[in-house]
């Protein structure tokens, strides 16, 4: 039996079954939690990085793709004002 670090709850978890690293859900707290050592069995809070890299580099695609539209906005603006100067 292991002890969730978010909640001090007990995490049922059978140290046969599991290696080093792999991922654990607390079932009180719902914290993902990565498993620390085997003997004795530790979990520890897992760590989201991955997770967060993603998600900048879609707020970076957005804003770029966001970028592009503007600019062919004022393309299409140029083109409708050249009409308006004959």
């Amino acid at each position: 039996m292991a002890t969730c670090p978010e909640c001090d709850a007990d995490v049922d978890v059978d140290e046969f079954d599991v290696d080093k690293g792999d991922l654990i859900s607390c079932a009180e707290c719902g914290s993902n939690l990565q498993v620390g050592s085997i003997a004795p069995l530790e979990l520890e809070p897992a760590d989201d990085d991955d997770e967060d890299d993603d998600d900048e580099d879609d707020d970076e695609k957005e804003e770029v793709e966001g970028e592009e539209d503007v600019d062919e906005l004022e393309d299409d603006d140029e083109k409708d004002g050249e009409d308006w100067d004959e």
